[in-house]
């Protein structure tokens, strides 16, 4: 079952990392970005590259291992337990720090948010539980 969570992690990260590359055009980035000094600017896109290679390689990963990501190994307990803590971090950023106020408007945003932290909260929950099977703490 473990296993399966793992490939459904994982296809949920590589359609998160597809639709994130809709972000710049719908918050539109470019916009906010001309504001800001040329070094700003790139140092924002290099964060943003960084955030979405690692959404990638964490769905990749998880299709191409998961009996890896969960074989009880020091690695698998490591690569799981930092994976989990991203996701847990992502969450806490969307409730804690993010200033919804100026999000775009209607339905198709509203159930938009709803759907991603409905995968952030299952991609925590499936790392986690990927995390307790490599500590010994519970069975897959």
């Amino acid at each position: 079952m473990l296993r399966t969570m793992l490939l459904l992690a994982g296809l949920g990260q590589l359609l998160l990392a597809a639709g994130s590359l809709a972000i710049p055009r719908v918050l539109r980035w470019s916009e906010d970005l001309a504001r800001v000094r040329p070094l700003t600017r790139q140092v924002f896109w290099t964060y943003a590259g960084y955030i979405w290679v690692t959404n990638f390689c964490f769905g990749v990963l998880s299709l191409l291992a998961p009996a890896a990501l969960c074989d009880g190994s020091i690695l698998a307990g490591a690569v799981t337990g930092f994976i989990a803590c991203y996701w847990l971090a992502r969450l806490l950023i969307q409730f804690l720090y993010f200033d919804r106020s100026s999000a775009p408007s209607g339905l198709i945003f509203q159930l938009a948010e709803v759907a991603l932290v409905g995968l952030f909260l299952a991609l925590t929950f499936v790392y986690g539980w990927a995390l307790a099977v490599n500590l010994g703490a519970v069975t897959a």
